[in-house]
């Protein structure tokens, strides 16, 4: 298994798009480019990326096709009007969150 971590920072005052975005647009579209999304986590405070989310695929080609794909190149491009300090990170997957 491949996990893509994803990390950034909510735009300030994008708050309730950005909500309404990742419940009807981004999180049903990863699922359906075949990115099952297996955790996410909300920071109130301190000094670490708002959200950090993650994702597995099965094998590496399989999330190298997802990424290439322009699918995911329209998603993340809507993604990026909401949020900044974007950034991702492949790994191979372990148990629990990894950074």
């Amino acid at each position: 298994m491949i996990k893509l971590l994803l990390s950034w920072d909510i735009k300030p005052g994008r708050d309730q798009e950005y909500f309404e975005f990742m419940v009807r647009e981004f999180a049903p579209g990863l699922q359906e480019l075949g990115l099952t999304p297996t955790e996410a986590w909300f920071a109130v405070y301190g000094d670490c990326p708002q959200i950090m989310m993650e994702g597995v695929t099965e094998d590496m080609p399989t999330l190298q096709n997802i990424l290439a794909s322009a699918e995911w190149a329209a998603l993340h491009q809507r993604l990026l009007d909401y949020v900044d300090n974007y950034r991702q990170k492949i790994v191979r997957a372990s148990a629990g969150f990894q950074i």
